[in-house]
């Protein structure tokens, strides 16, 4: 098994967490006994400050509302967005064969960093249906979608490389429905495919979770339930995140209100329900123990190089691993 951190390109990351120091990544790496990074590219690759050697994964770009981009639904766009300006700016493109292009070419990056796994977030919902959770698409529509999309890309995944797809709570792949799971990984024209289990977006599909415990017992229910293609399971992002109480008192709150939210209020609401803490106690072990997977991935919301460290001292802790 690897242990991996995750990183990105972003300004926030460079600057907060490396200090635009290329030294920092392989100190933290020796620092913590890791094998490497998950990397997502969000601008140019700059190889003096993420060298290809440290790159084990790379998390694809994603757009979470994206479903009625791609079926050509204008009305639910506008209602959304507001102006074809608006639409434009969010997905880098006016249409879907040429949104199809920035894929491809985020693909053809991430094979310059030579990755042994790519993660594909498999999820959509539109921002006036996060505080209700009432979703006008199913998890269906949105893997049925996900399989058009991704067979549209394939042939610029580099060759060798695993692709791996990610679980969130919006609708789309939450690992609640395992037919859904195996259509997904069944109608994709890709055979080097799985999945990465993020445990903090599963915990998120539980509004009643108390404590990282249950969360963790949540997690090992879900994995056996999935049967064997739970060995489809290649990597875990592994974090923990019990939100349920907020999730529900939004969805009393905001009762009846349908408004689409601006990039800030969403991105607010986000961060408090995918709350990415590191685990505290032994609980984490029983997830690693029960899934064994090939990668591990400390993935946490940094704030700092301090923040990160701290987090993973005390996640390895919980693990026995320090």
């Amino acid at each position: 098994m690897l242990e991996l951190t995750n990183l990105s390109n972003a300004d926030c990351d460079m600057e907060k967490i490396l200090q635009n120091d290329a030294g920092i990544i392989p100190a933290v790496l020796r620092a913590h006994g890791l094998d490497g990074i998950e990397f997502m590219l969000c601008a140019p690759w700059n190889q003096e400050m993420y060298p290809s050697e440290y790159i084990r994964g790379v998390h694809l770009l994603f757009w979470p509302t994206w479903v009625d981009f791609w079926r050509g639904d204008r009305a639910a766009l506008m209602e959304e967005f507001g102006s074809e300006e608006n639409i434009r700016a969010y997905y880098g493109a006016s249409d879907t064969s040429e949104w199809v292009e920035r894929w491809k070419e985020n693909l053809r990056q991430a094979a310059l960093c030579q990755p042994e796994y790519l993660v594909f977030h498999v999820a959509h919902n539109r921002t006036s249906e996060m505080y209700q959770r009432k979703f006008s698409a199913t998890d269906e529509d949105v893997i049925r979608a996900t399989i058009e999309l991704v067979n549209q890309i394939t042939d610029e995944i580099p060759s060798g490389c695993k692709l791996l797809f990610e679980n969130l709570w919006w609708p789309g792949l939450t690992f609640r429905k395992p037919q859904l799971a195996e259509m997904l990984l069944d109608q994709v024209n890709y055979a080097d495919a799985g999945f990465m289990l993020d445990t903090g977006h599963l915990m998120n599909t539980n509004f009643d979770l108390q404590n990282e415990n249950e969360g963790a017992d949540y997690v090992v229910q879900t994995y056996r339930d999935l049967g064997e293609l739970g060995k489809c399971i290649y990597g875990v992002h592994l974090h923990q995140s019990i939100s349920g109480s907020y999730t529900k008192e939004m969805m009393r709150r905001y009762a009846g209100e349908h408004r689409p939210l601006d990039w800030s209020e969403a991105m607010a609401y986000v961060l408090q329900v995918d709350l990415h803490q590191p685990f505290q106690t032994e609980a984490a072990r029983k997830i690693i123990d029960a899934i064994q997977p090939d990668y591990l991935v400390h993935e946490f919301t940094q704030r700092s190089r301090c923040d990160l460290e701290q987090k993973l001292r005390t996640q390895r802790f919980a693990l026995g691993l320090l």
